[in-house]
């Protein structure tokens, strides 16, 4: 048997008298795959973060090669050769992609010219085609992740903890990063690999360790489960398999036409893009990094402005709009739901409650700026109900839940506003197999209510399973449209890469 590399021993964290994680003892083995997996709110990333001198331990030990540690800041795990590639990424916005991977590791004297030329070749060795000149806060999501990983990889890690690493990846960038993580496997580097994509899961990880409300319910070679067994592990109960299945589904037919968009243009992100939006319909639009999906979507909501001249047209039902802000496009029931949640989403420092009743002042700029303590704490526990957040009050900072509720308190923040038209854009990312159903139950019951519903997602079975029909993007443009019956894999990446 291989002696443990990290060894956990009875380690407990609360936060304010909660605990979130407790008397886990777990080994991890030099140059192993391990993966975490577990429900929203089951512990994994807490876990992880006391290894990584991100939060302290309230009791127990941590143990690396023999001897006890306790990191109080990420910079002594890093020393000790552990990082975290984040879920929500920690890049400094204001910073180039270069400046970020270099970040802390720098030379005394650096040429930014020389600079931009060693992480142009190294992020080419690692596959991730990124401009190191960009600033991070010029990259989409995915392009950020590919950052920290490079910035994790970069800095020589023993230890490499990835929390949902593939969520915003395509499939050949996922394809990329699994090849990494053989490369790292290959030289000695353990991987903790946090992920609610099962699959990958049990295709790439040696181990795997399942969590449930804190506590460590089963660990042992990854050749020793499968799906249903994992999912059992997860959630106590059997889940069915076919969370993205498409057998006896009712397409919905096409009721009003709500949006309609002609030859839209946004910079060189968006070129001549034309397509239309029902209500009673979920309408998917699939495509690969760069193909302009979301930013098309940040245009129709106000957040990003269409080219001044020869921008295209939007109609809002037959309307001719054209949003500089999105507090107009709420106040005409046009919601966008970001990718990004931690950048976009919600405000981390306040409750529940106060990020749900700000959603409700977003969009009726009649409404009163402030309401009595009581009526607010009734509007979050509405929807702390209705979506089954997990929580202990409405009164709890954002920040303290996991990414799925985080996901749905920016859910309920939006639908407060009782929207015609919805846009999610990667609804689901970061969320596990419970929360996925339950997403995409509500996805479903407002296209049922007659709402207008866009869903934007880079994982192809949730694209298929929602839809009743499908666009795909590719360089800026709406290049093809299936009928949800007639869509499958191969048509929809063909058109997308093609």
């Amino acid at each position: 048997m291989q002696s443990p590399f990290i060894e956990f021993r009875k380690v407990t964290k609360a936060f304010h008298g909660v605990v979130a994680v407790r008397d886990v003892s777990l080994e991890l083995r030099r140059g192993e795959v391990h993966a975490l997996l577990g429900e929203n709110g089951a512990g994994k990333s807490t876990l992880t973060k006391m290894l990584a001198g991100v939060v302290g331990i309230t009791s127990g030990e941590i143990w690396l090669e023999g001897k006890r540690v306790q990191f109080n800041t990420p910079l002594e795990a890093l020393q000790s050769g552990i990082a975290m590639v984040f879920q929500e990424t920690s890049l400094v916005p204001s910073l180039t992609v270069a400046q970020n991977i270099y970040l802390g590791n720098e030379n005394t004297f650096n040429r930014l010219r020389g600079l931009y030329i060693a992480a142009q070749q190294f992020l080419q060795s690692l596959n991730f085609p990124v401009d190191p000149t960009l600033n991070v806060s010029q990259l989409g999501a995915a392009q950020k992740q590919m950052v920290e990983i490079a910035r994790a990889v970069h800095h020589k890690a023993r230890v490499i903890i990835f929390d949902e690493p593939t969520a915003t990846l395509t499939p050949e960038e996922k394809g990329h990063f699994f090849s990494l993580i053989k490369r790292l496997k290959s030289s000695g580097v353990t991987i903790v690999f946090i992920t609610h994509a099962l699959e990958e899961a049990l295709a790439v990880s040696d181990r795997l360790t399942v969590l449930r409300d804190g506590t460590l319910v089963t660990s042992d070679d990854a050749s020793k489960f499968d799906r249903a067994a994992v999912i059992r592990a997860m959630v106590g109960r059997t889940l069915s398999n076919e969370i993205y299945s498409q057998h006896d589904r009712k397409v919905r037919k096409a009721r009003r036409k709500i949006l309609g968009v002609q030859n839209l243009s946004m910079g060189r992100m968006v070129r001549n893009s034309s397509f239309s939006i029902f209500s009673g319909q979920v309408t998917g639009i699939f495509g690969l990094i760069g193909s302009g999906r979301t930013e098309m979507a940040r245009v129709i909501a106000g957040v990003t402005k269409r080219d001044h001249f020869h921008g295209g047209e939007i109609f809002l039902e037959g309307r001719a709009v054209r949003y500089r802000v999105p507090r107009t496009a709420m106040a005409d029931g046009v919601i966008y739901i970001t990718e990004d949640r931690k950048l976009d989403g919600f405000f981390e420092t306040m409750s529940i409650a106060q990020n749900i009743h700000l959603g409700s002042l977003a969009a009726d700029r009649k409404r009163r700026w402030w309401l009595g303590k009581d009526e607010t704490a009734k509007a979050a526990n509405e929807w702390v109900q209705s979506l089954n957040i997990k929580a202990i009050s409405g009164e709890a900072r954002v920040i303290e839940l996991s990414g799925g509720n985080q996901q749905k308190v920016v859910i309920a923040k939006s639908l407060i506003q009782k929207p015609k038209l919805v846009i999610f854009d990667e609804p689901t990312r970061g969320v596990d197999v419970g929360a996925i159903a339950e997403i995409h139950q509500l996805i479903n019951d407002l296209a049922d209510d007659g709402l207008a519903v866009v869903v934007i997602s880079s994982y192809l079975p949730e694209i298929l399973n929602l839809s009743d029909r499908i666009l795909v993007a590719r360089k800026g443009r709406i290049v093809e449209e299936f009928d949800a019956k007639a869509a499958t894999d191969e048509k929809i990446m063909y058109a997308a890469v093609h």
